[in-house]
């Protein structure tokens, strides 16, 4: 069997979440391991964490599962975190707002990701909404936030994600954060347990480092 360096070096990754962030990971991988094949996978974090597991991928770029336990057989490090927001479509009324509670938006029509493709977002989106009587009304379900964010700058309802998506959607919509805060949405780093190769060792430094200066 080939070896990593010389078959090359699979990463999954979420592409909003780093997207400020990976750019400064591939040069700095680049640099460190210019003979490296390395083969970006753009997928969702289940996609991710079983290609980890089965071999079809060495590392993964995750917003994590929020139980702690569903990662007890992987290797992971947090790289950062962002604060929860309403985004809302510039014409909003909570546009002109610093912040918004759970109670407020609770009645506004929701879009949201396809259920059985993303479940950490409702499972997110259930802790945030666990003291508030009225919860959210889904009107619309995508595949990919890109989608959602479409959907929001319409006009067809409100969502939830991080402030560092405003990277990758600039002045499409609004990022209002949510009062109460919320545990803050983390992103990080996840690959077997145990040695990795030379490869995925870099890569995994990398990605620390071009987090660390974020």
């Amino acid at each position: 069997m080939a070896s990593p360096e010389t078959s090359g070096l699979h990463v999954g990754y979420s592409a909003i979440p780093f997207a400020e962030t990976l750019p400064r990971i591939l040069r700095a991988f680049q640099r460190a391991m210019p003979n490296v094949h390395l083969r970006l996978y753009d997928s969702s974090n289940k996609y991710i964490l079983d290609g980890i597991r089965d071999g079809r991928l060495q590392l993964g770029l995750i917003v994590p599962p929020l139980k702690a336990s569903a990662l007890h057989d992987l290797r992971y490090k947090e790289l950062f975190h962002g604060r929860a927001c309403v985004v809302v479509a510039p014409q909003h009324p909570f546009a002109r707002r610093h912040a918004v509670s759970t109670a407020e938006f609770a009645p506004e029509p929701f879009i949201g990701l396809t259920r059985e493709d993303h479940p950490n977002f409702y499972e997110y989106l259930s802790r945030i909404f666990l003291k508030v009587k009225e919860k959210p009304r889904v009107v619309e379900e995508h595949d990919s936030y890109s989608a959602v964010i479409s959907a929001v700058e319409a006009g067809t309802g409100v969502s939830i994600a991080a402030d560092f998506f405003r990277h990758s959607f600039g002045s499409r919509v609004k990022f209002v954060p949510v009062i109460p805060e919320p545990k803050p949405i983390a992103v990080g780093i996840a690959g077997l347990k145990g040695k990795l190769s030379a490869a995925a060792e870099t890569f995994w430094k990398c990605a620390k480092e071009a987090a660390a200066k974020k």
